[in-house]
């Protein structure tokens, strides 16, 4: 990524104007993210990066019309798990590229979750050529929670600091507060690895306050990607910590914090940036990407240069790529977009690399062709979990005290609360009437056959199951039902499909999406994915549910790390205190 000797001297040449630009695209109002204003100019690009933004008078080889267009800089998402898409990287081009998103920074734990350093490796295999930057934050926790759940693969300290050296990586992913403030030497050591390298640590500090935080700070982690609220977010940029807002499908943290800084004044602060961490395919389409949080962001009260800001330079900046990426500058790659307005933003025009990849909401370009090992594509080996009887918990007594996890509206954050559910022939089964269904964890990596198995409130279906292997972070199939035959049919749709999404009632899988590649994505064309997932969204809803987003509510029910309770195959967490606890109260 870094300029060769000649690459540099022919853009010294281009600057000097003893060389022509390859383009120019005239006529713009530039958006300066240093300036901070909006300035007449015209774009000069050279071997697909900057020359300058105001190449009035430069000779060129092609000459653009910008229509008297505002141009800024591509936006950029600055923590995403790609496979959380459900699509893989190649295909994803069609949905965020027209959306103005030219760089997306990566932790690709999940598939590392499955099948280790080979299955990142693979997962990256064509991202060279694809029509926007995916940067590498490395993953710092393959496991997530050692000891606590069983996972396809892993990532030691060796695997860590090779990729840290891979050109593509800018930081280390997000490691969670039980590592650090457990003060567990293998993760501090890859903090040093990665500050050794120049480079960043991303945080997950979520739910520490007080000392926890201070310590968790201590341990150099830079940012936040988990506030939910602007009281969250302040404790972390008093700290030095970056703030990630977050808009995500079941994350909507943008509102509460952006309201709370506008109505403190306090929006104009360089340690501000967008993220999406998890989003489905189809509420991008319906939605939008990062543009979509910029547009907000302003309809808050965020003024447009600064809202822009916070989707290119401040990302940049904050991740040391500020002289790849995030400005319209001389020597950055020349991501561009076109739009007619600053309220609202609506990308018309998107430049990658100088090259004109998407116009007036399409995808223009044909990104690489998928290229994925034949064993990436059959990891789903299940043991335990595909007969009713697997999901039995028995108990003594007409009635049990069990955990319950409480879902929260809008956020992957829970509740811990208890209930009495009856006990039938011995059996304790869920209370549909009071919306608390079975929770299951199946292992899926054909290591032990573990199910872990509590309950949970508020999916409000009144019949049937719902199933995903993508269960973040050990990816295990994760289903919740009012009865176990359904639940057993879920994860025998899944193994058959070798991953996936499936929904079932009366002992028949009414819905499913094959996600074949390490059961988390699918490399059918995007709309066809969403066509799917809309489908059996709408049958969740004619069984009775809710959530916008119920599949992806499930992803991560499970995780071990998100307070209050986790579950995974091993058994039921209390996140704060990491340990496995039994689902039954006392």
């Amino acid at each position: 990524m870094i300029l060769t000797l000649e690459e540099r001297r022919k853009l010294i040449q281009a600057g000097l104007g003893e060389v022509p630009l390859d383009l120019l695209i005239e006529n713009v109002q530039v958006v300066n993210v240093y300036t901070g204003r909006v300035e007449p100019g015209a774009i000069g690009i050279v071997d697909g990066r900057i020359v300058t933004p105001y190449a009035q008078g430069y000779d060129a080889e092609r000459v653009l019309d910008g229509g008297g267009r505002y141009a800024m800089p591509g936006f950029i998402d600055t923590h995403v798990h790609i496979d959380s898409t459900l699509v893989i990287p190649e295909n994803l081009s069609h949905l965020i590229v027209p959306h103005g998103t030219t760089a997306m920074l990566a932790d690709p734990m999940e598939v590392a979750n499955v099948a280790g350093l080979e299955g990142l490796k693979a997962l990256t295999n064509t991202i060279s050529q694809l029509p926007y930057h995916i940067f590498l934050e490395v993953s710092s926790r393959v496991p997530t929670a050692p000891g606590l759940e069983t996972t396809g693969g892993e990532l030691d300290l060796l695997d860590v600091r090779e990729i840290l050296c891979w050109p593509e990586a800018v930081s280390l992913g997000e490691l969670d507060p039980s590592k650090v403030l457990a003060v567990r030497d293998e993760y501090l050591l890859k903090v040093e690895a990665a500050q050794t390298l120049g480079k960043i640590c991303n945080g997950h500090a979520v739910g520490r306050v007080g000392k926890e935080l201070v310590a968790y700070a201590c341990g150099g982690l830079s940012d936040d990607h988990e506030c939910v609220d602007y009281a969250e977010a302040l404790t972390r940029l008093q700290l030095g910590m970056a703030v990630l807002i977050r808009e995500g499908s079941t994350e909507r943290n943008l509102d509460l914090i952006l309201k709370g800084m506008v109505e403190d004044g306090f929006y104009n602060s360089p340690h501000l940036m967008f993220c999406t961490d998890d989003k489905h395919p189809d509420e991008i389409l319906e939605e939008g990407h990062i543009d979509f949080m910029v547009n907000r962001a302003i309809e808050l009260g965020v003024p447009p240069i600064t809202a822009i800001q916070m989707a290119t330079i401040n990302a940049a900046k904050h991740f040391r790529i500020e002289h790849l990426v995030g400005s319209l500058a001389p020597a950055r790659w020349a991501d561009i977009i076109l739009a007619e307005d600053l309220e609202p933003i609506v990308p018309g025009d998107v430049y990658f690399k100088g090259q004109h990849v998407a116009s007036d909401g399409k995808l223009i370009v044909a990104p690489p062709e998928a290229d994925y090992p034949e064993w990436i594509y059959q990891t789903v080996d299940v043991t335990h979990g595909k007969q009713a009887g697997d999901f039995v918990l028995a108990a003594d007594g007409e009635k049990a005290k069990v955990w319950v996890i409480d879902l929260y509206p809008d956020q992957i954050i829970n509740e811990q609360v208890q209930a009495e559910l009856p006990v039938v022939d011995g059996c304790v089964v869920p209370d549909v009437a009071n919306d608390i269904l079975k929770l299951a964890v199946v292992e899926r990596h054909g290591v032990n056959g573990n199910i872990g198995v509590t309950f949970v409130r508020g999916f409000g279906m009144r019949d049937g199951a719902l199933a995903s292997s993508v269960a973040h972070d050990h990816h295990n199939i994760i289903v919740a039902g009012t009865n176990d035959a359904d639940m057993a049919a879920c994860v025998q749709a899944i193994e058959e499909m070798q991953g996936g999404l499936a929904i079932a009632s009366g002992g028949e899988v009414l819905g499913k999406l094959p996600l074949p590649i390490a059961g988390l994505m699918s490399e059918a064309p995007v709309d066809q994915v969403i066509d799917n997932l809309e489908e059996i969204n709408q049958i969740y809803r004619d069984l009775g549910g809710a959530l916008p987003a119920p599949f992806m509510t499930i992803s991560f029910i499970g995780l071990p790390t998100v307070p209050k309770l986790g579950l995974t195959d091993m058994g039921l967490v209390d996140v704060l205190e990491h340990t496995l606890i039994s689902p039954f109260v006392g």
